[in-house]
């Protein structure tokens, strides 16, 4: 092939049906201090690739296909009342546009109360992709003059302890295809009234009682999109109407609940689960506060550009890599 170098018009070539070769190697070893315009063909991903002064973008429209898993913040417990709905959760496949970059955002859990007659507040919203996973609702706290209800969120808060007519406090209701509603609070009939149990991701709360088990989480949802099986989106556990009872947060990060007349603070969900905050025991007393949400991808090695903002954790599994995002960030495919 003959290449013409011209100053004015930089490279031509006199035939249009052979090529010019460009320089290769992998994503490690990209210039350290490239120029704006620099080309150069990337062989971990194979795609031709330009650096734009900011990054390596891929200029080809190749395309691949990513798993998710997204996590909303779960939602506050109530005081004296029922357990934080845990964050909405979704999960599935999406095709990936090469040199395109996908935002993601990272919900934080709610905050607790320590007050009666109060509802406790929601979780924020996770999103990636186009989907948005809901926060988890506020559980509802005692009242000794009426009902609260729980709030609705992807999966809902439980309903507070009550103790007059009608004696029951629903619980918040959840997002479909997201998470299930929070238990009934009721009143025990031993000791004192009971709260209903957060909604989790793979059931709804338990209703208030004195027995045992009575205000559990729902539990949540196992996912293995690590590689390792991991649950996620577990409801916060409520006031159970009898003292010589607790109650649990469901698997996945819901926080357990306090006994009645405790004056230990509530249990917060855990952190990058979506899980809901359980219960206080007593009036002035803080309760739990929801776990915060996640965003995970898995994209095949052979497709992983590299490019990230956010500062994700970034593992391997098999043939895969997986970017796990614990606040809010964005990849470049």
């Amino acid at each position: 092939m003959t290449v013409i170098i011209s100053g004015s018009t930089g490279i031509a070539a006199n035939t249009a049906t052979q090529s010019i070769d460009l320089p290769q190697g992998t994503t490690a070893q990209r210039p350290a201090s490239p120029a704006a315009g620099a080309m150069r063909f990337n062989t971990t991903t194979n795609t031709t690739e330009v650096y734009s002064g900011i990054a390596w973008i891929a200029i080809t429209s190749q395309t691949y296909t990513a798993s998710y898993l997204i996590v909303a913040g779960g939602g506050g417990g109530g005081c004296y009342g029922g357990g934080g709905g845990a964050g909405g959760l979704l999960s599935g496949t999406t095709t990936l546009t090469g040199g395109t970059a996908y935002s993601f955002v990272v919900g934080a859990g709610g905050a607790g109360l320590s007050i009666y007659t109060a509802v406790a507040s929601n979780g924020s919203n996770s999103s990636a992709f186009g989907f948005t996973s809901v926060g988890g609702g506020g559980a509802a706290s005692y009242s000794s003059t009426g009902t609260v209800t729980g709030a609705g969120g992807g999966s809902g808060g439980g309903g507070g302890s009550t103790g007059n007519t009608p004696y029951t406090s629903a619980g918040g209701s959840g997002t479909s295809g997201q998470g299930n509603a929070g238990g009934t609070g009721n009143y025990s009939g031993t000791t004192s009234a009971a709260g209903g149990g957060g909604g989790g991701a793979g059931a709804a709360g338990a209703n208030g009682s004195g027995a045992s088990g009575g205000a559990n989480g729902g539990i949540g949802v196992s996912s293995s999109i690590t590689g390792s099986a991991v649950y996620y989106a577990g409801g916060g556990g409520g006031i159970n109407g009898n003292a010589g009872f607790t109650s649990s947060g469901g698997s996945g990060g819901g926080g357990n609940g306090i006994a009645y007349g405790s004056s230990t603070p509530g249990n917060n969900g855990t952190a990058n689960t979506g899980g809901g905050g359980g219960n206080s025991g007593s009036n002035g007393v803080l309760s739990g506060t929801g776990g915060s949400g996640v965003v995970i991808v898995s994209v095949p090695t052979a497709n992983y550009s590299g490019t990230t903002t956010g500062s994700p954790t970034v593992t391997t599994s098999g043939s895969n890599t997986i970017l796990t995002f614990t606040a809010s960030g964005s990849y470049t495919a």
